[in-house]
């Protein structure tokens, strides 16, 4: 039988065990951070990216992202998707979510042009995934695409 106290509570167990890091942690994190204020550009550039998925079976015209891109991502404390992992992708989602939806036009702007970035990578990466070189990468590039799976759909 159970008692009343909460040591034995299965409730009170896993609240003890669940830390506010490892809510990031999670592919299905990404789906939770697209039923809210999606932008505009976020579905645009997802609907793209899948549409040319279904047509094509991976990305028609795959480029790497340039130095140029990289110092982009790293002007903003992003690490390219090949060495991000699952939590740290979620938190830029989030992060490039709410500086879409801000008020600050120049904002909103690099917020954009993070998540083009981020697309082109993605392409990149699924066609370098497909050729067997997965095993170097984190997996920081599933989240994303989960995300973009979500907003296309």
């Amino acid at each position: 039988m159970l008692k009343n106290s909460n040591s034995n509570c299965f409730y009170g167990s896993v609240r003890k065990a669940f830390k506010s890091n490892d809510y990031y942690s999670n592919i299905n994190t990404a789906v939770a951070l697209a039923k809210t204020h999606v932008p505009i550009k976020h579905k645009q550039l997802a609907s793209n990216y899948e549409l040319i998925k279904k047509i094509f079976g991976s990305c028609a015209a795959v480029i790497p992202i340039t130095n140029a891109d990289k110092a982009v991502l790293a002007r903003h404390g992003f690490m390219t998707l090949e060495n991000s992992t699952i939590s740290q992708v979620n938190k830029q989602i989030e992060q490039l979510k709410n500086w879409s939806n801000s008020g600050d036009i120049l904002l909103a702007a690099y917020a954009d042009e993070l998540f083009e970035i981020r697309i082109k990578e993605l392409k990149y990466l699924r066609l370098t995934v497909n050729s067997g070189r997965y095993i170097e990468f984190k997996d920081g590039y599933m989240a994303l695409e989960k995300y973009i799976e979500y907003i296309a759909g």
